[in-house]
């Protein structure tokens, strides 16, 4: 996931098709190292976001507006004075860098017609936004750089921009010389490594791309890289920058379960695992939108449950123990019969017995096999038999206490895994207000402020509609659950859940797509089973799995336990399958 420079040259190319020779309408500094410009061009409206965010810095036209601060920063003021109504003359990349030359041509105080640079540098925590006049002169930047921060170049009114060449690398886009070749495959590293430290604007996803095109392990040390191999990478590489300097770009996501795991503006092959998909996209700026909008959504989301999450590994890890140990209680009082018999014996045999024995020997009359009883020597016979009784009394108990225990915290690691698979499906913020309503309700979370008074419930279940118009349901948490189960669905409609593995409950809507009568429901066609099947292993426990077996039953045959967890069902009539998780390529839509 890099901001590259090839990436770079796609936005460049973008900018320059919408926005030059548009005027800028607006300038606002929405965060302390964001700008977003409004730019009007032959009759449409352009929003261009600028980030310099050091740890997330971006640039693409974006289809959303942001709310502005009620007092303008300083630099933000300065930008409206010079640049406001000013026409974008060009967009240019700086050689292969991540960094961009917005040429503005505008009026001054005195109605003459100057021209400004507004230097866009995307280069992680050294980006920046830096306002030069026509002779490179810094007039400011949105991040100000004195000597005492940088020793390569101060970023200060007056001073002269430019961009320095710390790493020495070469320009791609011009030709491969010999010393660029002896550079770097001279390098006491990974070819894949050797790539991007050689040349500028180069990500390690696109090193390991051209690698994967010239039949190389990115991995493989530059400097073995036979005579063959060497020719066949350049060979591969040029070609790749000359499809780059004719401006032909593939912009493509690669995804992982929906989740977008990298991204570059050329075509991705060497991403080939199972549970790998992609998106092409005809706009970067969407793409980075798309991209960028739904990690943010993921990570945001993570964060706000990271409490919830601390809360219920803590119970799982905690009901963890507790079972570990009553296993082991329960362990213990197998020995219960055999302090039952030593006692019968000794009852039976005890005039036998030695005073002071430390054991005996005796016949076992139910096996009529010889049993040794261990015997406190301090103790008569009568005595070590009462011991004996009194153990096996005490275990039966135990026994009995513990099998209740035990089930007890089966039911409760069963309903904590169910939370815990809820909060990996939580999508919105509504979704966390419902699982923290169930944790309160469990006792698990304090409930603050009047008691008694329960959350609003907002969230609504995934809905998904095949191709043929059937209606799929899926819960994202118990309540959901629990709603599709008894309030959503019919008798007739069909119910799908992965078997025993915390996961979503799924409901196939039958009404109207009736294809034959089976048992008082619809006879669903055998593609409808699967797809509903392949969702309930997908938003369960076994997503990751290679194959999942799922229950499915009419939900008529579905009951409520009098004393159960949200969610909690029973049923003793049920049909099974084996299906994939995977649900990229079913043939459903997302409602």
């Amino acid at each position: 996931m890099a901001l590259d420079g090839i990436v770079i040259a796609n936005i460049v190319q973008e900018l320059s098709q919408t926005i030059t020779g548009g005027r800028i309408n607006k300038i606002a500094q929405t965060e302390s190292d964001e700008l977003l410009l409004t730019i009007k061009n032959e009759g449409k409206q352009y929003r261009l976001l600028i980030s310099v965010n050091a740890s997330l810095p971006l640039m693409y036209l974006s289809p959303e507006n942001k709310t502005s601060p009620l007092v303008a920063p300083g630099f933000c003021m300065l930008l409206r004075k010079h640049l406001g109504n000013g026409k974008i003359l060009s967009v240019k990349q700086v050689g292969m860098e991540r960094a961009v030359d917005f040429t503005v041509e505008h009026l001054d105080e005195m109605g003459d017609l100057c021209v400004k640079h507004l230097m866009v540098e995307l280069m992680g925590k050294h980006s920046n936004i830096i306002f030069c006049d026509d002779k490179n002169c810094i007039i400011d930047a949105i991040k100000r750089i004195s000597a005492q921060i940088s020793s390569v170049r101060e970023v200060l009114p007056g001073r002269e921009y430019f961009i320095p060449d710390a790493a020495h690398k070469y320009n791609p886009c011009e030709e491969i010389t010999n010393a660029c070749a002896q550079s770097l495959f001279s390098k006491p590293m990974a070819i894949g490594k050797a790539l991007y430290t050689t040349f500028t604007g180069i990500s390690p996803c696109i090193a390991s791309e051209v690698c994967y095109l010239a039949s190389i392990p990115a991995e493989q040390n530059a400097a073995d890289c036979t005579e063959n191999e060497k020719i066949h990478l350049l060979h591969i590489f040029g070609g790749m920058m000359e499809e780059v300097k004719a401006g032909h770009f593939h912009p493509q996501i690669v995804l992982r379960d929906q989740e977008p795991v990298e991204y570059a503006a050329i075509e991705l092959t060497n991403y080939t695992e199972d549970g790998l998909t992609k998106q092409d996209y005809t706009s970067i700026s969407e793409l980075l939108y798309v991209y960028y909008r739904e990690k943010n959504t993921i990570s945001r989301m993570r964060q706000k449950s990271v409490d919830l999450r601390k809360i219920v590994n803590t119970l799982l890890e905690r009901d963890g123990k507790k079972l570990d140990l009553l296993e082991k209680q329960m362990e213990d009082t197998k020995k219960k019969e055999q302090y039952r018999l030593y006692g019968e014996l000794l009852n039976t045999y005890g005039y036998q017995v030695e005073e002071g024995a430390k054991s005996y020997v005796a016949l076992n009359y139910y096996t009529n096999e010889e049993v040794t009883i261990p015997l406190d020597e301090n103790k008569s016979a009568h005595e070590n038999a009462k011991r004996y009784f009194d153990k096996y009394s005490k275990c039966k108990r135990t026994e009995a206490a513990t099998t209740s225990l035990i089930e007890e915290t089966k039911a409760e690691l069963t309903h904590l895994e169910s939370i815990a698979n809820s909060l990996d499906l939580a999508t919105t913020e509504e979704d966390l207000v419902q699982i923290k309503e169930e944790l309160m309700e469990a006792g698990y979370v304090h409930r603050k402020g009047p008691q008694g008074k329960k959350t609003k419930m907002v969230s609504k279940p995934l809905h998904y509609m095949s191709e043929d118009g059937f209606h799929f349901y899926v819960g994202k948490n118990n309540y959901q659950n629990e709603e599709l189960d008894f309030k959503i669905a019919s008798g007739g409609d069909w119910w799908f859940h992965a078997k025993d593995m915390a996961g979503s409950h799924v409901i196939v809507k039958t009404e109207g797509n009736q294809v034959g009568e089976f048992k008082d429901g619809a006879l669903l066609p055998d593609h409808i089973y699967e797809i509903a099947a392949a969702l309930a292993a997908h938003y369960s426990k076994g997503k990751n799995l290679d194959r999942v077996e799922v229950d499915y039953t009419l939900r008529k045959n579905l009951k409520k336990p009098a004393v159960g967890k949200p969610g909690m069902v029973i049923y003793h009539t049920n049909y099974s399958l084996m299906i994939s998780p995977k649900i990229q390529d079913l043939p459903i839509e997302e409602l």
